[in-house]
């Protein structure tokens, strides 16, 4: 690991390809950019997940943290711009070359500025907010750039506005790791109806009010089985979801708080499936396997939302200037 206080981007540029040399074929093969905008608390919780990550998917991290930007208020008023970074080859990160930088005063608004430099070249950018996103993502250079946009609604103060906000802003290539975590529900409920008895009437879905996976899995069934989807709202997480069949069957899916889930159709015998909860450096692997635009998942978050022909838009973003010193502050 090399740690560089108070530098330049040129300077970054150059001493990660000097690691590089000196890597030799540690840093070969890389498979793509990540580039990842993080609060300082948790960029070790990047590091862990970019770690699992990489073992599937070689690729240049490249982790932006962003002090507080100068002019906001009185407390940022003279804040210095400075750059601090770490470069790291292989190492405690595995087949993966990282950059973690530390951006302060105005320097922050103008990330790219040091990030796009750094950029393997002839691979994807795919750029992952691991915080809340900004509301609108043309408002960030960072996924301007990127062929993919990552996102984490579960991670904001409330998770239903953020994910109708999703929508609003939704272009082909943008996902959220919210969506990704619900793979194993949607993997159950595919197998179920592959032997079930008849074809689903409505569903409803336990979950909480705010919970974005249960509203997405609402919008998967209702975009995938074209059939009404009612909330049963529950505390806590996902519970489960119960269809009525056709031929007045049921079928119904319930976690049962142990990594599993419970499986009940009518004429069966009950069946206990595995339903894992996963770090999340596997979801985001997962997510890592696909660099076009994913087309379910914009159809269930239009039937959630009510927004609807969210893959006709263009993929294509044009950066939006947005500085917040010209916002006006709180008393």
């Amino acid at each position: 690991m090399l740690a560089l206080w108070d530098t330049t981007g040129s300077e970054v540029v150059r001493k990660l390809a000097s690691e590089r040399r000196n890597a030799g074929g540690v840093a070969s093969g890389l498979a793509l950019n990540l580039v990842v905008i993080v609060d300082e608390g948790r960029v070790r919780q990047v590091e862990d997940a970019a770690t699992i990550a990489a073992a599937s998917h070689p690729c240049r991290l490249l982790v932006v943290s962003r002090g507080p930007v100068a002019g906001v208020d009185a407390a940022t008023a003279n804040a210095k711009n400075r750059l601090d970074a770490e470069i790291v080859v292989g190492g405690r990160l595995g087949p993966c070359e990282a950059v973690i930088m530390r951006m302060h005063g105005r320097l922050a608004l103008h990330s790219e500025s040091v990030v796009m430099p750094l950029l393997a070249p002839d691979v994807p950018v795919v750029t992952w907010w691991h915080g809340c996103p900004p509301e609108h993502i043309a408002y960030d250079p960072l996924g301007v750039v990127a062929e993919r946009r990552v996102t984490d609604i579960a991670q904001c103060p409330d998770p239903a506005a953020a994910l109708h906000q999703r929508a609003v802003d939704y272009a082909p290539g943008d996902t959220d790791l919210s969506w990704t975590r619900l793979t194993g529900w949607r993997a159950l409920i595919a197998g179920a109806f592959d032997t079930a008895s008849a074809g689903a009437l409505s569903a409803t879905v336990h979950a909480a009010a705010n919970d974005p996976l249960g509203a997405l899995l609402r919008g998967w069934i209702m975009a995938r089985m074209g059939v009404p989807v009612q909330l049963a709202e529950v505390t806590g997480p996902l519970h489960g979801v119960d269809f009525a069949l056709a031929d007045g069957g049921s079928l119904s899916l319930h976690a049962t708080g142990d990594g599993m889930a419970l499986l009940r159709k009518s004429g069966s015998l009950d069946q206990v499936m595995p339903l894992v909860e996963r770090r999340l450096g596997e979801v985001l692997a997962e997510e890592l396997q696909r660099l076009d635009a994913d087309q379910p998942y914009a159809a269930a978050l239009a039937a959630a939302t009510g927004i609807a022909n969210l893959g006709d838009r263009t993929s294509t973003r044009t950066h939006i200037w947005q500085d917040p010193a010209w916002e006006p502050v709180a008393a």
